[in-house]
């Protein structure tokens, strides 16, 4: 009879001997996509590491240890930092990240007092599913350009990851990213594409080099919105993590804690020059197969994160690795994050022969997808800010009858 591995509880502290590889096990998990955002943003990587590490280590103090959960940088917010900071530089794309962490922790206040119910209403699944498409495949473009480049060294980069994701077990299988990096870095080396002078001249400790952001309104209204798309994807992983936990953790500490902490983490970031965080599923992976959930674990996994952010060869490393590599990883994430917004729309069971539900995702699909804008005095709100406003707008204002029409319509049919 096989043996049942030893569950570790969220409040359980191990040897130091055991603890370490746990938490460089979760730093691996979250380090190739956490690395990944600032690479494609333009932001500061090594700030990334910083505000992801000081982010967790919040995140743990707000929610009184009782959340095995790690904050990674975010996808969501890629395409409205990159609009910003062409348009208006990055400290503006900074004032509307800093600004997405106040919305965060608005709706954590908001939800203390008057719990979930109009969140639900707000931010349905034909809602938030549509968005997390538009979010995939508005990237799409960014993907291709930058694998285009050398296509062979994409090709490479992308097969690696794809492998891993779909063939690995195990903790190998919850890393294909980070493997893919590795992997395309390696190859991309060994054609001579990548440049190492920097990492020669770079100093073992370096300090980080913060950014600060600077007021825009409109960076405000492209960029806080997306909040509410990352705010329902916190609550999904908070639940799929209390059910890997075996406690209701929406209710002690409380998903208002939870949804505080992120807020924190997230301005914190974005006042420093660092990308909104968000729960990263990674981590949850591994704690689902390793059973080992402890705050202790996820937290040396935070420290490690701040001591490799003032490694300055490490932070070099990063930027040299060629910009095909992470096109061709980019091409698998970004279709990952359309993917899932489609699963949404599945396992929610959103009915398309409803006129109401059919009007939504198309409206916010062709308006993300397609880059519309639209300008309101020196304001200008644009692709995915866009398409969230006009489909929470359409959810609110389109008769909930609708559907009950179109099924009334669809039963006489089928007599």
């Amino acid at each position: 009879m096989a043996k049942q591995q030893r569950i570790v509880d969220v409040q359980e502290r191990l040897p130091l001997g055991e603890s370490l590889p746990l938490s460089l096990q979760h730093l691996f998990a979250m380090f190739g996509s956490t690395v990944l955002v600032p690479f494609l943003t333009g932001l500061n990587p090594s700030i990334a590491l910083l505000t992801s590490g000081i982010g967790t280590l919040l995140y743990i103090l707000l929610t009184k240890g009782m959340i095995p959960g790690y904050l990674g940088s975010s996808f969501a917010f890629i395409g409205p930092i990159i609009a910003v900071s062409k348009s208006q530089g990055v400290g503006a794309a900074l004032f509307g990240c800093l600004l997405s962490g106040v919305v965060y922790i608005i709706v954590a206040g908001i939800i203390r007092t008057s719990g979930t119910r109009w969140l639900d209403r707000l931010l349905p699944p034909v809602v938030v599913g549509s968005i997390v498409i538009v979010i995939g495949l508005g990237l799409a473009g960014v993907a291709v350009d930058m694998a285009s480049k050398d296509w062979t060294v994409a090709s490479v980069a992308l097969l690696i990851a794809i492998v891993a994701s779909a063939f690995f077990r195990g903790f190998l299988g919850v890393i294909p990213i980070l493997l893919g990096i590795i992997g395309g870095f390696v190859f991309a080396a060994i054609r001579g594409l990548v440049d190492f002078s920097a990492v020669g001249k770079a100093a073992w400790f370096a300090m980080p080099e913060f950014t600060m952001p600077h007021a825009s309104w409109t960076a405000a209204i492209v960029i806080a919105p997306v909040a509410l798309v990352t705010i329902a994807e916190h609550i999904g992983h908070l639940l799929v993590t209390q059910n890997i936990v075996g406690r209701d953790l929406m209710k002690n500490p409380g998903l208002h804690r939870s949804m505080l902490g992120d807020g924190v983490a997230t301005a914190l970031a974005g006042l420093v020059g660092g990308p909104p965080s968000t729960t990263y599923g990674e981590n949850i992976g591994v704690m689902a197969i390793t059973r080992v959930y402890s705050v202790w674990v996820i937290g040396g996994a935070a420290v490690f994160a701040v001591l490799f952010s003032f490694i300055g060869k490490f932070s070099a490393m990063i930027t040299s690795i060629p910009v095909p590599v992470m096109g061709g990883i980019s091409i698998l994430l970004f279709g990952i994050i359309a993917s899932a917004g489609l699963r949404m729309l599945v396992e929610s069971g959103i009915n398309y022969t409803h006129k109401r539900n059919l009007i939504i995702s198309s409206v916010i699909l062709v308006l993300g997808v397609g880059g519309a804008k639209i300008n309101i005095g020196d304001l200008q709100i644009e692709g995915m800010a866009l398409a969230t406003f006009a489909g929470i707008l359409l959810n609110l204002v389109l008769p909930r009858g609708l559907n009950e029409d179109d099924a009334a319509e669809s039963e006489q049919v089928v007599h």
